[in-house]
């Protein structure tokens, strides 16, 4: 598909080229928080070809169940994996099969019905996600026909409201009227070290949504410093950090506690500072196959607290934050295989 058709339904069309052999990964995964109580849910539909061996392509389904009302959070995990035989994906809308789970939008809704299992843990859902927001594009609009960055991510629908059932091991949640996000990556290969954060709704403004990525890639021996682009949208403007030129000039932070934290300015003078974080208790480890080969750990955390503060020029400080219904992913190199839950 034309990779410039980012509106709705187009956005979500597939990037995957079964007949090319340089690999690639691409999902489309929702993610959606309880509006009052620290519990979330994603789930993630994934086709995965290694770089040169095509053949090997396959689907995936994972699902995840945050649950952080105890003193410490409840997490279940789990994943399939099917053949490429045994799915199929639309070029110019969202349809996606594996096996026997299928992910549509059919205009004003988006549903995702399926089921995830291993190692004696089940999860099934029957969700419908409703919104008319315009898709949110983390990058300047030319970057997605380009061949770098290698990665690219948008949220096709962002901001809408989730109702449906989740089964956990036989265990019926309902899902009536949960804030959240229907998205879409792709790439080449996995970015080499990045940290993702993701806020659907804010305490103090409900509508505003917030996504950003600081990322680092090594170019041989050498690391390139923090690059960070950011988007939020809040009271009916956009406020875009997206611009490659200033994304080395931010500073960030990234520790191994859990906590990112970044500053941002762009051409029109304005200000962003973000501090996402989350307890270890609330992360959970999973393994991203890379297709170039190897595999990344990414510290999956649904339930993570952000603040946000926006200073533009000439008005009063913007104040955000939430308490627990953010997204932060931390990824990196994978150092203990045995370790990861996925």
């Amino acid at each position: 598909m034309d990779p410039l058709r980012l509106d709705r339904p187009a956005c979500y069309g597939v990037r995957f080229d079964p007949s090319a052999d340089r690999g690639h990964y691409e999902s489309w995964f929702l993610r959606a928080n309880h509006p009052h109580e620290p519990i979330a849910l994603w789930i993630r539909y994934t086709v995965f070809a290694p770089a040169g061996r095509s053949a090997d392509a396959r689907g995936e389904l994972w699902a995840i169940w945050f649950d952080g009302r105890g003193p410490v959070t409840r997490i279940v995990a789990a994943k399939s994996e099917l053949p490429l035989s045994q799915c199929s994906f639309a070029a110019d809308r969202l349809d996606v099969v594996i096996g026997g789970a299928r992910m549509r939008d059919d205009g004003p809704t988006v549903h995702a019905e399926g089921e995830a299992s291993r190692g004696g843990t089940t999860i099934a859902w029957s969700l419908q996600a409703a919104g008319d927001a315009p898709p949110l594009l983390l990058l300047s609009r030319r970057l997605y026909a380009a061949r770098v960055p290698k990665a690219k991510a948008l949220i096709g629908l962002p901001g809408c409201s989730f109702r449906g059932t989740l089964h956990v091991d036989g265990e019926r949640h309902d899902i009536d009227g949960w804030p959240g996000s229907v998205n879409h990556n792709w790439g080449e290969r996995h970015t080499d070290r990045y940290g993702w954060v993701q806020v659907i709704g804010f305490d103090e403004d409900p509508t505003a949504v917030l996504e950003s990525i600081s990322a680092r890639l090594r170019l041989g021996p050498l690391w390139t410093p923090w690059l960070t682009v950011a988007v939020l949208r809040e009271g009916g403007r956009e406020h875009r950090f997206d611009g490659l030129g200033r994304a080395a000039l931010g500073r960030v932070t990234l520790d191994d506690a859990g906590r990112l934290d970044f500053t941002l300015r762009n051409s029109a003078g304005t200000r962003l500072h973000v501090t996402a974080e989350a307890p270890p208790h609330a992360f959970v480890d999973l393994r991203y196959d890379n297709p170039p080969g190897g595999a990344k750990r990414c510290r999956n955390c649904k339930l993570a607290r952000v603040g946000l503060t926006l200073d533009r020029p000439g008005q009063p400080p913007l104040l955000l934050h939430t308490t627990s219904r953010a997204a932060l992913e931390l990824v990196d190199a994978l150092v203990d295989d045995a370790a990861v839950a996925l």
